[in-house]
């Protein structure tokens, strides 16, 4: 396992895959975090200005510590931007708003994938917890049932990497439209908009794509050991 090249180079093209993303969506984020926008509104107020022209009640808006820690939480209805977010008058900031917003007009509107993706939370926290601590085990022991649980488990959470991206894809459509039906917001910024959700759009995939590896990877190898 740990020196079968096959491992390796599962473990590598998920590094490079996450690396590549990770870096493409801080430049694009640093680019057009030193670019204001013609309307001057902060992520904050482009929040509170979609909500409101979408008829979104009851979501709180509040600023959390972190770069890039922006996140919408449907338990409580509570939409947490960043410093730089919250308070940034920038492209950037404008687009990363707008994204979590997308996530709060999908909780209004039950969007399905969400809701999904919600149910499946504590599955895949016991799939990356377990999944593959309980797969190597079972095959270093013989014990293939055991690690059948693993792949089973790790399994899971590979389910959730997938329901993720409708969801995040999702997100960002809605908030570029609704930047782009505010009239606040120029073609060039609409440009940059779309430049930072589709790098962040990247990381999603990147995860996705290493998780799914990996899956295929212990799949084939204990599906190789019940052959024997």
């Amino acid at each position: 396992m740990w020196w079968d090249a096959g491992y390796w180079l599962v473990v590598g093209v998920g590094a490079l895959l996450s690396i590549g993303a990770q870096i493409w969506v801080q430049r694009a984020v640093g680019r057009w975090s030193r670019v204001p926008t013609r309307g001057g509104l902060s992520g904050r107020e482009v929040a509170e200005l979609i909500l409101r022209v979408r008829g979104v009640q009851g979501v709180r808006i509040e600023p959390v510590a972190g770069f890039l820690s922006d996140h919408y939480d449907p338990s409580r209805r509570v939409l947490r931007l960043s410093p730089d977010v919250y308070e940034g008058r920038s492209v950037a900031a404008a687009g990363i708003a707008a994204h979590e917003v997308g996530h709060a007009i999908q909780d209004a509107d039950g969007y399905v994938p969400m809701r999904l993706r919600q149910k499946m939370v504590p599955v895949a926290n016991v799939g990356t917890q377990l999944g593959l601590w309980l797969t190597v085990i079972g095959l270093v022991l013989g014990a293939l049932q055991l690690a059948t649980v693993g792949v089973v488990l790790f399994g899971g959470f590979v389910a959730f990497t997938l329901v993720t991206l409708p969801v995040e894809f999702d997100a960002s459509l809605r908030a570029h439209r609704a930047l782009a039906d505010s009239g606040y917001f120029t073609p060039e910024e609409l440009a940059g908009v779309r430049q930072v959700l589709t790098a962040a759009a990247a990381t999603y995939l990147a995860a996705a794509a290493s998780a799914l590896l990996q899956l295929l990877y212990w799949a084939s190898l204990l599906s190789g050991r019940r052959d024997e």
